[in-house]
């Protein structure tokens, strides 16, 4: 229970009450795995009706079986978000189905270690292409379909957006974007009445990312001591903030990059990402 201070004398108000978005409808792009599909399944949970997005047939039917038993309805689509006409025909088919979108999560990403001199300009691209410009497609051509006002959007960034680390130019740069990219649309959307931020997850176990992070035990051992908490993440950890931002406890919250990483981002990070880029040269002067 929290007190409702906007209704005065009346006492508290049940924090459920608050995180209930029954009828409300969320769209997560990028929404078929990993920490993208758990933040689906937390507002299916919820009692959201559920649109999810991504370039995976396969990986859309599976999250959209996983997403029904939850009891609420749910679609899925297949686009890719480089491709701005697709991810417009992809929200406008959501906008039909489920009306307008009171939470879009813009989450589509790719990653993959490598060094500067060892990337190509294609390689780099295609992570900028994905994960900076993949969000500005969503916000882009998801505004029309979002209910305004009222409506939150939540991209989902990284560490390597604020923190340089070996290995992850293409992914510092295209993060660094997705992040100015939220607080500036923070300030254009405001008189719509649509509040956008951007979440930071730390190292999150059970996912792709964290198994690219961490191809080895040691590696994984290593990343779990790096956390001030002294554990990884889990995709409940990171619903749980969406969810926040997204219902009335957030209704103040308009242009903040939020980091859920149990102080990965404070200390641990760097050392790990050093670390790892030592491992791979190590592993690539063996080959």
């Amino acid at each position: 229970m929290i007190y409702d201070f906007s209704r005065p004398g009346r006492g508290c108000i049940a924090v459920d009450e608050l995180l209930n978005f029954t009828d409300q409808h969320v769209f997560v792009a990028g929404g078929t795995s990993g920490i993208n599909l758990g933040i689906a399944e937390g507002f299916a949970g919820a009692g959201a009706k559920l649109s999810v997005m991504s370039r995976s047939a396969d990986k859309v039917d599976a999250a959209v079986a996983t997403l029904a038993r939850h009891g609420n309805a749910a679609a899925g689509f297949t686009a890719d978000v480089r491709d701005f006409e697709a991810v417009s025909r992809v929200l406008a088919e959501a906008h039909e189905r489920f009306g307008a979108i009171h939470v879009l999560v813009s989450g589509a990403a790719g990653n993959f270690p490598a060094a500067v001199l060892d990337m190509s300009s294609n390689a780099f691209r295609a992570v900028v292409d994905i994960d900076l410009v993949g969000t500005f497609h969503m916000l882009r051509a998801g505004f029309e379909f979002l209910q305004r006002p009222g409506a939150r959007v939540i991209n989902i960034s990284a560490p390597q957006s604020c923190l340089p680390a070996p290995l992850q130019a293409h992914v510092c740069a295209a993060k660094a974007g997705v992040d100015m990219l939220t607080r500036v649309v923070a300030l254009e959307w405001a008189d719509a009445g649509v509040r956008v931020n951007s979440i930071i997850p730390g190292p999150v176990a059970g996912t792709e990312g964290m198994a690219r992070l961490a191809p080895s035990q040691e590696l994984l051992r290593a990343v779990e001591q790096s956390v001030p908490v002294k554990r990884l993440g889990t995709v409940e950890d990171i619903a749980r903030a969406a969810l926040v931002l997204a219902s009335p406890l957030g209704d103040y919250i308009n242009g903040a990059v939020l980091p859920v990483d149990g102080g990965w981002s404070l200390a641990g990070f760097a050392a790990v990402m050093q670390r790892l880029g030592s491992q791979l040269a190590v592993e690539g002067g063996a080959r």
